[in-house]
Order: C-alpha cells, then structure tokens, then sequence
C-alpha cells in the first residue's frame, strides 16, 4: 500500500512538473541573419515583381493599381503591414510570455513590432476567435496551441495589407498558419497564408533566427507614428496615387534588365514551382549579374573584382 501511494505521489510530481501551456522557452532575443532572400528582406523588390506570388487576376489587378507615392498620404503613413510580415522583414525578433497574474500560467506569446508591423499576440489559454465581424487590429487576432515540440497558430482578423512590399495585396479576409519550433539556438517560424480574395492557392514562407542577446531591438513595442503632408497636392486636391489599368509604367522593366519573361513577372500560382521554369524556353540570362547579387546589404561585405562589380 505504501509503494501505491509513493508511485502516486512521483507521478503526480511529474504531472505537475510539465508545463500546460507549453513545451518550449520561446523568450529571448532573436538576430535576423542575412542568408535568406536578402533582396526582398532587405532593399525590397521591384516594382511589378510578382513572380512566385499565387495572385489571381484579381489580385494582379490590385497590384498593377499600385503607386508608391500612396504611402505619402497621411491616411496611409501610420499603416502596418500584416503579422506574415514577421517571415518576410529584415528585422530580428523578441519573444515575451504573458502570465496570469493568479495561477502564474503562460496566457500568451508576444512577438514584438517594429517600424512596420504591430505586436502579434499569440494566445494560448484556449479562447476562441471573435466574430467574423469583429474589429480588425494590426495585429490580428492569434490564438495558437502546442503540438508536440511546435507551437502552431491561426490568425485571423488581419487588416488588407501588402504580401509584398510593391503593392502585391492580401486582403483583410485572409487567414495565416505558422509552426514555430526552437533547435537550440535557432528559432524557425513557417507561416501559410490564405487569402479567397486575391489568391489562387496559399503562399508559403519560412525562416531562421539566431538567439543573440546583444541585439538591439529595443522594447519590442511597435514605433509611434504621426502623419504629416509630405506631398503639396495632397493638401489642395482629393488625389489617390494610382495607376489606370494597362498603364503601369513598370511592368517591363525586369524584362528589360534581367530578360524575364513577362508572363513570369505577372506572377500567378503556377510560378511559385520549379516546374514552371521548363516553360520559360526563351528566356536567356543577363551576360552578368549587376545587381541583387547576393553581397552589400544588411551587413553582407560585397567583393568586387576592381571595377566595381561583383564576384
């Protein structure tokens, strides 16, 4: 009877022992690493780059609408990009658990903002999503449930943003998925993002992070903003930069640089899969590689052989 009652004690010990809410430290301070598309991670694309972007016609009409001088508007100023912007940003992340101030249990994830994303809350305490028409927050709304080593997401309530930083949309009806795992030092997040408006078929980004307590990220508080008039005509006339269909300016300029085939720049499901490159019979590569090179940005020492080209 009394080895019954020592084997219930350790088992109750051991029950007691393991987290509920989680089975990972995800806090710390996680420096983003250059080795994983610099060029839109960092500089950002070119203008009318859609390629590997599953936009519909739809959302290729929406994209080929945009102007950059959109965001001098002071309306447009303060805007965030979406919480899938945490897998496409140049910037490191910090991570903090949100406790209940009564059983000290973990609540919530917070992965903080930055200059051009909100804080993204990932509750994990089993409260269910809002109504459909509920407001839309920067952030989202995220709730997210441990399976296994992984923590994975769903967030919903997103604002209609930008999927990439030329214009290419996601509307405020699109859904993400992320798997966060941690290997160590490393954290990696793979975030799905849906969207029925402008999408054909989900769009799949993943990255790595390295836990670096000496970088700098601040609070992890989202920047304050306050819009200003940055263009005169915004003070006299109702004018929304934009482009008229068949009237982008921009449209052939990476065929015109690099001999991408336009079809391909349009983007499309269909380019998002190495399969797609046997249809690009015509295409011929540039001579040589002068720009988005794979060297001189976010830190990475460009090599050059004399001429100012790279090698």
């Amino acid at each position: 009877m009394n080895f019954l009652k020592a084997a219930a004690l350790v088992v109750a010990a051991l029950l007691v022992s393991v987290p509920a809410f989680a089975q990972f430290d995800l806090s710390g301070t996680w420096g983003s690493r250059s080795n994983q598309d610099e060029m839109e991670r960092g500089p950002g694309p070119d203008p009318v780059d859609y390629l590997g972007l599953p936009l519909n016609d739809e959302g290729r009409a929406k994209a080929l609408s945009y102007n950059y001088s959109m965001l001098s508007l002071p309306e447009y100023q303060c805007g965030y990009l979406t919480p899938f912007y945490i897998v496409l940003g140049p910037f490191g992340l910090r991570i903090w658990s949100e406790l209940d101030p009564v059983t000290g249990r973990i609540v919530a994830w917070k992965i903080g903002g930055w200059v051009d994303r909100d804080v993204t809350t990932v509750w994990v305490d089993g409260r269910p999503h809002p109504s459909p028409n509920a407001p839309h927050p920067y952030g989202g709304f995220t709730t997210g449930v441990w399976e296994g080593d992984t923590l994975t997401t769903y967030t919903t309530h997103m604002k209609a943003s930008m999927i990439r930083r030329n214009g290419a949309p996601v509307s405020d009806q699109a859904t993400m998925t992320m798997h966060i795992v941690r290997h160590g030092g490393l954290l990696t997040i793979r975030a799905l993002i849906e969207d029925p408006v402008y999408f054909s078929e989900p769009y799949v980004r993943s990255r790595i992070w390295e836990l670096d307590p000496g970088v700098n990220l601040g609070n992890g508080v989202s920047s304050p903003c306050e819009p200003i008039t940055e263009l005169p005509r915004t003070d006299t006339a109702a004018v929304i930069p934009h482009y008229l269909p068949a009237k982008n300016p921009f449209v052939n300029e990476l065929t015109e640089k690099h001999n991408i085939p336009a079809e391909a720049v349009l983007g499309g499901a269909q380019t998002m899969y190495p399969e797609y490159r046997k249809r690009l019979t015509s295409y011929v590569p540039p001579a040589i590689c002068k720009r988005y090179c794979g060297c001189g940005g976010l830190g990475v020492p460009c090599i050059t052989d004399g001429s100012g080209i790279p090698r």
